[in-house]
């Protein structure tokens, strides 16, 4: 019974932390965009309901992006790379930074649905939150001032940020949390890097020899695809066939 009662407190735990930053996320969407003062996709000229239909749109495209996912050759099985980043980025810059969250979100409450989770919750978490610190600076940027240096730029800073931020939440947070959660040992998940590189003994390598290339890999991909394809993309969002 003691044990039933921690297992539930840590999952009440978990839940309450993932509310928490869900809530600050948007926060500093909504707040950056009534700050920068600007209307996002055609000034406002379009009606809420074809937003929230564009929106659902990439967000269903981004979950099924999200199913089919590459393994890494340098790191351990449990990272595995996704393109569902990319329809949540054209999202954002269409309609700005909370377009791109509530896609972001959706997308992984979507994947939940079709597929459930494999890691306890903790990385489809690890995907809405890492995934917003390169979407959230990124479209931030572009909507402050739209053109194709301020999208390049802001597509740079969030990689950089998404590196920075997601690796050393992997390490303080999110790799201790699937290790208490999902119930593998530390050693065990320890041992799954070591098995791809000798260099990983511990958290702090697994992070940097494995983490760290993956989000960058994972941003410059992003930002490369983005850049091709949102010009062509946008006229079509905004109801411009020309």
């Amino acid at each position: 019974m003691s044990d039933l009662f921690e297992t539930a407190k840590e999952n009440l735990q978990f839940l309450g932390v993932c509310l928490l930053i869900v809530i600050a996320i948007y926060a500093v969407a909504v707040v950056t965009e009534r700050c920068i003062g600007k209307k996002a996709y055609g000034n406002g000229k379009v009606s809420a309901a074809r937003r929230v239909a564009i929106v659902g749109m990439f967000s269903a495209i981004s979950a099924v992006l999200m199913l089919f996912e590459l393994p890494l050759w340098f790191a351990p099985g449990f990272y595995e790379l996704d393109f569902s980043e990319i329809p949540v980025m054209i999202c954002a810059f269409s309609m700005g930074p909370v377009a791109g969250v509530t896609a972001e979100l959706c997308k992984v409450l979507l994947k939940l649905v079709i597929k459930g989770t494999s890691t306890a919750f903790v990385g489809d978490f690890a995907n809405f939150v890492v995934g917003c610190t390169l979407v959230l600076p990124a479209s931030i940027l572009y909507y402050a001032k739209k053109s194709r240096k301020m999208a390049i730029a802001g597509l740079a800073l969030g990689t950089v940020i998404m590196t920075i931020f997601g690796s050393s939440f992997n390490a303080l947070y999110l790799i201790p949390k699937f290790s208490q959660l999902f119930g593998m040992p530390m050693e065990a998940i320890i041992g799954m890097g070591t098995a791809v590189n000798s260099h990983i003994n511990s958290v702090w390598t697994l992070v940097l020899f494995a983490v760290v290339p993956f989000n960058i890999l994972k941003g410059t991909i992003v930002s490369v695809v983005t850049v091709l394809l949102y010009k062509h993309i946008s006229p079509l969002l905004k109801g411009n066939s020309r």
